[in-house]
């Protein structure tokens, strides 16, 4: 007591400070080696990324942008890295701006000019396919269909769209991840707007989809299995269509022999109603080309998406294109689960689509400025 008073340690004491110091010294090794596996695990810029204050997006050249891509670019294949680890990287992507990287599309668009060549072959035309053709079925390629002055007189003389003949167009996917976007607005500002199946735009949709439509796609099994094959169910058709304003219509008529009669009777019920509404059939030596062109970027399948098609389309018609509603995966980049379409949770046939891959070439274009792929709400 007398030495305390006096201002005298007890010599005891020291050991609870050397071991207050052994308890310091192993928290900071602790720390430091958990930095050191976070450095090592998630890339040397983690801390800097993760702690610096954020203020707004990243311009697309900056330091941290151009390495955030390059992890992006760093996944050669969809099986070198977890669904989520794809996610994470695509996530941290979402604060840099986009900006179209010009020489990347140029030259994108080059290979698709020389391999698919939209502007003149993406439908069947009186020009690209003559009166007296022989012409063979994309799958059925023992199947000829000789082009009769019948079946002639409902192509169009040429292509309706030329080579980078507007300047933004949006592809509007029907994929989940794109309810509660509020996309709509954005999308219908786009100087042409691509929709795939014949998709719901009302009921509340629209807010997040928008309602413009210049080309919408119709797949034959919607007519077969909603419309009666159009062998009675024409009126209920004909409304449904009118809600696409005055888009055009096109139909995989020559994919096989079993398309055919039934995309011709859309034709021929627009015409006994009077409509002025374009019915385009794809050239079947365009899909063709267009699935082999993608099957060698990864997308092996037994055919390419309705979406990947117009996408494709798209590049070379349009000097700057927009995705929306493009997703493959049963949840959204934050890990939340999404039904598989916006209106419905009616999932694929297996096998039949390489959904997965057709998004991962997406997010690939777009880390390279190609393409700009909207998973996010719209501002």
């Amino acid at each position: 007591m007398l030495r305390r008073r006096m201002g005298y340690a007890d010599p005891s004491s020291g050991k609870d400070i050397l071991g207050n110091r052994s308890l310091c010294f192993m928290f900071l090794c602790a720390f430091g080696l958990v930095t050191l596996l976070q450095q090592i695990l998630y890339g040397k810029n983690y801390i800097k990324r993760y702690l610096e204050n954020y203020d707004g997006s990243y311009e697309y050249n900056s330091t941290a942008c151009r390495e955030l891509r390059q992890e992006i670019m760093d996944v050669k294949v969809l099986t070198m890295v977890k669904t989520s680890d794809l996610f994470e990287r695509w996530r941290n992507l979402q604060v840099c701006r986009w900006e179209q990287n010009k020489e990347e599309t140029s030259n994108f668009k080059m290979s698709l000019t020389r391999c698919c060549n939209a502007p003149s072959f993406l439908f069947t035309t009186k020009k690209n396919t003559p009166a007296g053709t022989k012409l063979r079925y994309e799958v059925d390629t023992s199947g000829i269909l000789p082009i009769t002055t019948e079946v002639f007189k409902m192509f169009p003389d040429d292509m309706p769209y030329s080579k980078s003949q507007y300047k933004k167009c949006a592809v509007v996917g029907n994929g989940g991840i794109i309810k509660s976007t509020k996309c709509g607005k954005e999308i219908d500002s786009a100087d042409f707007v691509f929709r795939c199946n014949l998709p719901p735009l009302d009921n509340g949709y629209e807010n997040d989809v928008g309602i413009k439509t210049d080309l919408v796609t119709a797949n034959p099994s919607i007519l077969v299995c909603r419309f009666q094959k159009l062998e009675k169910w024409r009126r209920p058709f004909y409304e449904v269509l009118q809600k696409y304003e005055n888009s055009s219509v096109v139909l995989p008529a020559f994919y096989n022999t079993r398309n055919t009669d039934v995309s011709f009777r859309v034709k021929y019920m627009l015409d006994d109603f009077d409509s002025q509404r374009g019915v385009f059939f794809f050239h079947p030596q365009y899909l063709l080309n267009v699935q082999r062109f993608w099957a060698v970027q990864g997308v092996r399948a037994k055919r390419v998406s309705s979406g990947l098609m117009l996408v494709t389309a798209a590049l070379e018609m349009c000097e700057e294109v927009h995705l929306y509603g493009f997703w493959a995966f049963p949840m959204n980049p934050s890990g939340i689960y999404i039904t598989h379409h916006y209106y419905d949770n009616v999932k694929p046939r297996p096998g039949f689509h390489a959904m997965p891959h057709e998004i991962f070439n997406f997010i690939h274009m777009h880390t390279r400025g190609i393409v700009n792929v909207h998973t996010g709400q719209c501002t």
